[in-house]
């Protein structure tokens, strides 16, 4: 007896997309931990980057040609689909991609991040890794074909971002081939593969060492004269990108300003506790110098990765009802060349792999504590991990799609500030300095608000401020205001201009989602009255899957 095909659903073209995109984009395999063997990399020419425009485009066909659904979680997923795919086109359509230069996001950072979410403990591991490093000059080659495809156009990244980008790549090339960050990786692989794995370093190191060269000696003097700021039209589609929204870049600038003088009141207050009389400057200077500290590279990972196991036993069953698999979570530390933020990488899809905090250390050992606690309750619990963790544990009742690659900034960033000010409401932040390191936290994002739509637009700073009024921005006015408010080091201020600069609109999603996340559950809470219950609001929020901004107030106050 013949049998019919189910009807395809949005849900099933978004995972028939992902298959697709997987194929193209082999790291993705590697960080859904759905094809731990695979040693290719992706096509990073202009000829890769078209088949997956091309992939995109027939993706939104058949998208386009499904009947209208009834159903709340297909069209929740058809919207996201569409969104993600039409935003993505947009921004290739207008050549974004053949200038890709900056100090975190470019397919050259992505090709080296893939190796630390490889599997490495088998034989077969490091026969994979040895492979898939030995076609490290090939990818590279594609992105160097790119930005010259970008250069024929006349569409260039700004000199500042070459630097960055040049300076990070001295840093994984070390003293020399065998003081290669590709060199060092291999050195813990068997004994049996080691001609096979340093021949690959080998070519690797040479394939960074040809970019550093391209970037500095071709593509950097071409690239002079070309502005860091992008102007308003490549900010909105880049904005659009990341928050998955069309946002009043006006309204969401003038409301920047509020928020930074109502945390800025919040810390010359929790200032004066700390040291009566001081500006939270003089606060943070204190804690930086005198503050409780931890030193040493490793002891600083064995307390974070205390703090997040401590979290978790104290949040489960009160806050959050967790599976099993989520209450895996490991703190790392960075690879030397990173920039300079803390980050989190997600768990594979059968939490082969866990969810993961990285460090950056930037050359320290000693490591205050003060601006630490908060970041990893952003980083990892609650934050990033709990929710993306909850992701992978319920994509199969929603999609592969929506629970990975279709995640939007403004969604993901925003519940982990949410979690950081959760913290401080639930009285987690009582250690010496903690709520100011919260607050420092609270104001570099709504900081990055102002400075990030203020210098792209090149607009005024308004007149009654203290801070160079009627201005128009400038990366130095941005570098110089960051650095008054804020008790980041220099190092860390000078890699989040760079960062702002070259990533247009990716800085904002944290804080503006925030405000929706926090929109959102006071919608629940009036909706619900005294029977409003935390925890189910809580899971039920982190098993939505990803969702854009346009959309997240209201998807959150419905639960």
């Amino acid at each position: 007896m013949a049998t019919t095909s189910p009807t395809p659903t949005p849900r099933h073209v978004a995972d028939r997309y992902v298959d697709a995109l997987t194929d193209l984009n082999p790291i993705l395999g590697t960080a859904l931990g759905t094809r731990p063997h695979d040693d290719r990399l992706p096509d990073l020419s202009p000829d890769g980057i078209a088949a997956t425009d091309d992939l995109a485009r027939a993706t939104l066909s058949e998208l386009d040609a499904l009947p209208a659904s009834d159903d709340v979680l297909e069209r929740r997923c058809a919207r996201l689909l569409r969104n993600r795919l039409n935003s993505s086109l947009a921004l290739s359509g207008t050549g974004e991609n053949l200038r890709l230069v900056n100090n975190m996001f470019t397919p050259v950072h992505t090709a080296r991040q893939v190796f630390m979410l490889m599997p490495s403990v088998t034989d077969e591991d490091w026969h994979t890794i040895a492979g898939r490093m030995a076609n490290i000059p090939r990818a590279y080659d594609g992105y160097r074909a790119a930005l010259r495809e970008g250069a024929t156009q006349g569409l260039y990244a700004a000199p500042r971002q070459v630097d960055a980008m040049a300076g990070q790549l001295d840093q994984w090339l070390g003293d020399g081939p065998d003081g290669s960050w590709f060199a060092s990786f291999v050195a813990a692989g068997p004994e049996g593969r080691r001609r096979e794995l340093d021949s690959a370093a080998q070519a690797a190191t040479q394939a960074v060492a040809a970019t550093r060269d391209f970037l500095r000696a071709d593509y950097l003097p071409r690239a002079a004269g070309t502005p860091d700021a992008v102007g308003p039209e490549r900010y909105a589609r880049w904005a659009t990108q990341y928050t998955g929204a069309d946002l009043d870049l006006d309204e969401a600038y003038a409301w920047a300003w509020g928020e930074h003088a109502r945390i800025d009141a919040e810390m010359r207050a929790e200032a004066d506790q700390i040291r009566p009389g001081s500006t939270p400057a003089e606060a943070m200077r204190w804690l930086d110098a005198e503050g409780d500290a931890v030193t040493g590279v490793d002891e600083i990972r064995q307390r974070l990765q205390q703090m997040m196991d401590e979290a978790i036993t104290t949040l489960d069953g009160t806050h959050f009802d967790l599976a099993d698999p989520i209450k895996r979570v490991e703190a790392m530390i960075a690879p030397a060349g990173s920039a300079a933020a803390p980050y989190y990488t997600r768990p594979a899809l059968d939490f082969s792999r866990p969810g993961r905090t990285w460090l950056p250390t930037l050359g320290r050992e000693r490591f205050p504590l003060w601006d630490l606690v908060s970041t990893w309750y952003h980083e990892g619990v609650p934050g990033h991990h709990l929710q993306l963790a909850q992701w992978v544990h319920v994509a199969p009742q929603l999609s592969t799609y929506q629970t990975s690659i279709g995640s939007t900034s403004a969604d993901t960033e925003g519940w982990a500030l949410y979690a950081e000010r959760l913290m401080d409401e639930l009285g987690f932040l009582t250690g010496q300095g903690h709520r100011m390191g919260y607050l420092d936290a609270q104001q570099l994002r709504a900081v990055r608000v102002i400075i990030d739509i203020g210098m792209h637009l090149e607009l005024a700073i308004p007149a009654g401020q203290d801070f160079h009024p009627g201005e128009r921005w400038t990366p130095e006015l941005g570098r110089e205001f960051f650095g008054a408010n804020s008790g980041r080091e220099a190092a860390f201020a000078d890699s989040e201009l760079v960062r702002y600069l070259g990533i247009p609109g990716q800085a904002i999603s944290y804080k503006l989602g925030e405000r929706a996340w926090l929109a959102g559950r006071a919608a629940a809470e009036r909706s619900h009255g005294a029977d409003f219950d935390l925890k189910r609001w809580h899971m039920a929020a982190l098993s939505l899957g990803s969702v854009g901004l346009d959309d997240l107030a209201a998807e959150l106050g419905a639960l």
